[in-house]
């Protein structure tokens, strides 16, 4: 089958470029030795080993390649590297939007290279800095952000990429609203008085699915600045809920004063277990629940949430609210979400947590019957899952969670889980350095599965027998 080659993102100390990749590969050799899974159900089978050495799937399955770091986008610039969170949105016909977090942080001198403007910045002069969040002491923009592509569902064609939110760092998670928009989340608390930067940094910014150029740079300031990691949206009642990328992070929600217009501010909480003020949930040193244990939850309000201090979590945990291990990916389903927590369990490769709201969520009623929160799923075993970081829900109420490991005998896999807890696996990447997968969101119609490979990003369009996994 011919590969497309294109030219990938430059290593910034190297400039070293990377060969292309293919646009389509059905992957049908035989299954590789030396497996680095075990699965709790049969999921789709076995692993087919990709002969373009990127992605192996199982048996049926096959993917393009969306988008690759280094491409020129429609507006010249470059598609910055460091690929993260995403989701998909709807547009005209077969056409959908992909938004599109890039990881690159402010005050990395490499990640400036790997930024829109290329390496040595030779492009940045097409941005127009007064249109980016933050810039540089120097007055060029800072290389974090968001690109959206649109995507042809029907001819497996990339239509056009561009820039969409400029200025920003560490561009991790975030999560998309019922409304049509993508909320993008810089994992970062970053000052001037620590960093190359003018503003400070940890905040929460809105970009719509169907800008076709840069989005305002608003920082959503109400819904609290530290290091963020992703988001969602209970449709229902308008209300976010917000995971914290640290050790001892807390899980948030943002109640809006207007569901919907998240800019107009609102209250912002932290999640504690009733009965049991201050606990870590994560089970690291001691064990306080077990899987398919329920606690029931009470909210605590927090102050000074713009936090000058970077202190908001240790306030949040002396006021009594609990310590979430790396909370992370994050994601709605049916009137409830399910979150990570990337270090939880007793040797820390991971937690899954779901919380069903309360019928009366983010009102004074839900004090009778307030929202719970169970243990889901906890590894014991590092081949069954290794730090689960990204997470969405399939149309057919699976999770698919990315692995986000630093091991160099352990790949990195997209891993599914049952709707009774069971772990099966769905993707390997066997992509040169093992980066993070990440990113992972279906189109619409749940016929194709998105993900990302961080470094040096890439963008994949997974398509296959959805309907034939065996649990």
């Amino acid at each position: 089958m011919p590969i497309d080659r294109r030219q990938m993102i430059a290593a910034a100390a190297a400039s070293t470029a990377f060969s292309g990749l293919a646009r389509s590969v059905q992957a049908r050799t035989q299954t590789p030795s030396g497996e680095t899974y075990v699965n709790e159900v049969e999921g789709y089978g076995p692993l087919v080993a990709d002969p373009n050495g990127l992605m192996d799937l199982p048996e049926g399955f096959s993917y393009r390649v969306v988008s690759q770091g280094g491409e020129t986008m429609a507006d010249g610039l470059l598609v910055p590297g460091q690929f993260d969170g995403m989701a998909c949105f709807a547009l005209e016909g077969d056409r959908v939007a992909l938004v599109r977090n890039h990881e690159l942080k402010g005050s990395s001198a490499a990640h400036r290279n790997w930024g829109p403007g290329g390496y040595q910045q030779q492009r940045i002069g097409l941005l127009d800095a007064s249109r980016a969040y933050d810039t540089y002491k120097d007055g060029r923009p800072l290389p974090g952000g968001t690109t959206t592509v649109v995507y042809d569902l029907a001819t497996g064609q990339t239509v056009r990429q561009h820039l969409s939110l400029a200025g920003t760092s560490t561009n991790c998670a975030g999560g998309p609203t019922p409304w049509g928009s993508w909320l993008t989340c810089e994992e970062t608390q970053e000052t001037p008085a620590d960093a190359d930067v003018m503003k400070p940094h940890g905040y929460v910014f809105e970009v719509p699915a169907t800008e076709t150029g840069l989005a305002d740079p608003v920082p959503l300031k109400a819904m609290g600045r530290f290091d963020h990691e992703a988001v969602c949206v209970d449709p229902r009642s308008g209300i976010v809920y917000l995971t914290e990328d640290q050790g001892d992070g807390l899980f948030y929600r943002f109640i809006p004063t207007t569901p919907g217009r998240l800019a107009q501010g609102g209250r912002l909480q932290a999640m504690a277990l009733r009965g049991t003020p201050s606990v870590d949930t994560s089970n690291n040193d001691a064990r306080v629940w077990t899987v398919g244990d329920w606690r029931e939850i009470e909210w605590i309000d927090l102050e000074d949430v713009d936090s000058p201090n970077g202190d908001l979590r240790q306030r949040g945990h002396a006021s009594g609210a609990a310590k979430v291990a790396r909370g992370e990916g994050l994601w709605w389903g049916n009137n409830e979400l399910y979150l990570t927590a990337t270090s939880g369990g007793p040797i820390k490769r991971g937690q899954i947590l779901r919380y069903v709201p309360s019928q009366a969520e983010g009102t004074p009623d839900e004090r009778a019957s307030p929202g719970r929160l169970q243990l889901f799923v906890e590894s014991t075993d590092e081949k069954k899952m290794n730090m689960g970081d990204n997470i969405t829900v399939a149309p057919w109420g699976h999770l698919i969670v990315c692995e986000d490991n630093y091991s160099s005998a352990i790949r990195n896999h997209l891993k599914g889980v049952t709707p009774d807890g069971k772990l099966y696996t769905l993707a390997r990447n066997v992509f040169a350095g093992n980066s993070e997968l990440c990113g992972a969101c279906f189109s619409p119609d749940g016929s194709t599965l998105f993900v990302n490979i961080q470094y040096p990003g890439v963008t994949l369009a997974i398509t296959g027998p959805w309907s034939a996994v065996r649990t």
